[in-house]
């Protein structure tokens, strides 16, 4: 595996930390800045709100921009952002710091993922996304955990310390290890303005592929958000627990997005068909059977694989529907982070309304149930599309104007400025 992908893995793996270790300290949190259950989810939802947000501005502010130096820039303000949570002195300040982190979040994922797709062959661009998405997976198995013990030992303000270091680390490796052709943004794509990018919008393909990431992201944090007073308060499980429980379920989204991106490769709206089904079961089946703990432990880990077996997908299939405009893969993202503050905002009102803490399950079920019904008439309508027909990767002779010209964003060896996925020459990249 080329280093660059160890550079972008390590990039997502701090994002990851930042964005989901908050789940395992979110008791310490409350309880440390006087907050209730529910009004702490804006550790969530103003995150979330702010990685859709920023995703776009900063997407449109530097899209002309060599793509590496983005990315190191994008990630030393994620470094800053740790550092101002890390110390602050009230919750207002802790949460600007999560905001300003934030800020960087959907950039990274939407641009690391058109630089992780020039890396490989056309065939391989769902593998490749999960490669880069794995040192987000990886931060719930090993790093979210870690960040439980420390904020548990030392304090959650020692958690964002050491993800300020883990940033600085990133940012470091971005810019040893990824090479500059991968970033390299060609001439005419510096001509391009946002307005043509914005046409391809008009596509309903691009939409409900869209909501369907939305409602998926959405169903998953309308469970996870709460996780651990789900663990606590029905299953019986102790505090103590919580880091290894995370594990555990760390260990499905390893799996889930690995397997899910060689299997987007072979079939990609197959892959996400199943994967949004799966999730939708496992949820209704964890809500019943909560109180078991091994049926818990059991459920948590399949809600790892299925939650992110369809991530490695969804952005290749909106790219592609979206004819490679780079701006499609940065509203994939803002999508799925206005899922995630919908799932976790609604998971707080079921708690809130004292429906308990099990009903966070269910409403990710509910929420997952139709980003289902979404996907199935996405699926079934791109097959009548003739721009989709050709399957993965390929949009069978869709094209989006720039103005200037008008290029194919079929999934062959051949230079498309349009989603700069122009391949180094043979040997000079490849992913193991």
């Amino acid at each position: 595996m080329p280093a660059g992908f160890v550079a972008l893995g390590l990039g997502s793996f701090g994002i990851g930390l930042t964005e989901f270790v908050i789940a395992g300290l979110l008791p310490e949190v409350s309880r440390g800045l006087g907050l209730s259950e529910s009004a702490a989810d804006g550790s969530f939802s103003g995150y979330a709100l702010s990685v859709a947000i920023g995703a776009i501005l900063l997407t449109a502010a530097t899209t002309r921009f060599h793509r590496k130096a983005v990315l190191v820039g994008l990630v030393t303000l994620f470094a800053l952002g740790n550092l101002l949570s890390a110390a602050a002195p009230t919750y207002a300040v802790a949460l600007l710091g999560r905001v300003v982190a934030a800020l960087c979040h959907g950039s990274f994922f939407g641009i690391g993922s058109l630089v992780a797709r020039r890396m490989v062959p056309p065939e391989r661009a769902s593998r490749a996304v999960a490669v880069m998405f794995a040192g987000l997976t990886i931060a719930n198995v090993l790093g979210v955990p870690f960040g439980t013990l420390v904020g548990e030992h030392w304090g959650w303000r020692a958690t964002f310390w050491a993800i300020t270091g883990i940033g600085l680390l990133a940012v470091a490796a971005l810019v040893v290890w990824v090479p500059s052709w991968a970033g390299t943004v060609d001439d005419a794509h510096r001509k391009v303005g946002l307005r043509p990018q914005l046409r391809v919008f008009r596509s309903w393909q691009v939409w409900l592929t869209l909501a369907a990431t939305a409602l998926g992201y959405g169903s998953m944090f309308g469970a996870f958000s709460y996780i651990a007073y789900t663990f606590t308060e029905a299953t019986g499980f102790s505090s103590a627990d919580i880091a290894w429980l995370l594990v555990v379920y760390g260990s499905g989204l390893v799996i889930g997005n690995l397997a899910g991106g060689r299997a987007a490769d072979r079939n990609r709206d197959r892959t996400l068909i199943v994967s949004l089904a799966g999730l939708a079961a496992t949820l209704t089946a964890f809500r019943m059977l909560a109180e078991g703990q091994v049926a818990s432990v059991v459920l948590v880990f399949l809600t790892g694989v299925f939650g992110f077996a369809g991530v490695p997908g969804m952005p290749t299939r909106v790219t592609d529907a979206a004819g490679g405009a780079p701006l499609a893969a940065i509203a994939n993202v803002s999508a799925s982070n206005i899922g995630n503050a919908l799932g976790a905002w609604l998971g707080g009102l079921a708690i809130s309304a004292g429906l308990g803490y099990t009903a966070p399950l269910y409403v990710g079920a509910a929420i997952v149930a139709l980003g289902l019904a979404v996907m199935v008439v996405t699926a079934l309508s791109g097959r009548s599309a003739s721009h989709l027909s050709a399957g993965p990767d390929q949009t069978a002779g869709h094209t989006w104007t720039t103005g200037a010209s008008r290029q194919s964003a079929s999934g062959v060896r051949t230079q498309a400025y349009v989603n700069d996925t122009r391949l180094p020459p043979v040997g000079r990249g490849s992913m193991v």
